[in-house]
């Protein structure tokens, strides 16, 4: 079994149907651009922090050029496809099959290019000491999942996509009796406003 895997979620760049929410500030297409911008920036911070293998789970067309050059030259081990009906069953699922595997997961979207490596360590390090790891994300969300073991119950009845999401999953999680490590939080770049975080990461030295 390996030790740590590192998940990224992505969807496939269609024009029109990402980033929709940057929309009219930006045009469909640079809004699809921003998209696989955000997606290839994440993946490179995965595998370049060394911590484990990187796999992309994704909706849409897996053969896309996008995710072939993850794999091709960012060095991505496997593109898989998200399988459930929201984005709780989909997320348990991809940690269960993790775990299957390696002794760590760990779950990140493409949405949040402030993950590094710093981070990244704080939630390996958080799950020698619990079974569990959140990021919280500014706009109530959470950008990072991490688990020694699955809790099916914390993605189940879920308002997911509102600014209720890490809210309700904390008070689930208390209900359960399930401690957590909380990780600072992070903005996800979803809307115009978050443009500016964006640029500013760009323009950081080193990255």
């Amino acid at each position: 079994m390996g030790d740590v895997l590192l998940i990224q979620f992505a969807r496939a760049p269609v024009v029109g149907a990402v980033k929709t929410r940057m929309m009219p500030h930006l045009s469909p297409e640079q809004a699809c651009a921003l998209h696989s911008e955000l997606v290839l920036w994440t993946c490179r911070q995965l595998v370049a922090c060394g911590f484990g293998a990187v796999q992309l789970a994704v909706t849409g067309d897996t053969e896309h050029p996008l995710f072939k050059r993850c794999m091709e030259e960012l060095g991505v081990v496997a593109v898989t496809r998200q399988q459930g009906e929201d984005l709780g069953e989909r997320m348990g699922r991809a940690l269960a099959d993790g775990l299957a595997t390696h002794r760590r997961v760990v779950l990140v979207g493409s949405d949040c290019p402030s993950i590094d490596r710093d981070y990244l360590a704080a939630a390996l390090r958080g799950l020698e000491q619990q079974t569990l790891v959140l990021g919280p994300a500014e706009d109530g969300g959470y950008v990072l999942v991490g688990v020694r073991a699955i809790c099916p119950e914390m993605f189940e009845e879920i308002p997911w996509g509102t600014g209720e999401v890490y809210a309700e999953t904390v008070r689930r999680l208390r209900r359960l009796g399930r401690g957590w490590e909380e990780l600072p939080t992070l903005a996800d770049i979803d809307r115009p406003a978050d443009l500016a975080v964006w640029r500013a990461l760009q323009r950081r030295p080193g990255d």
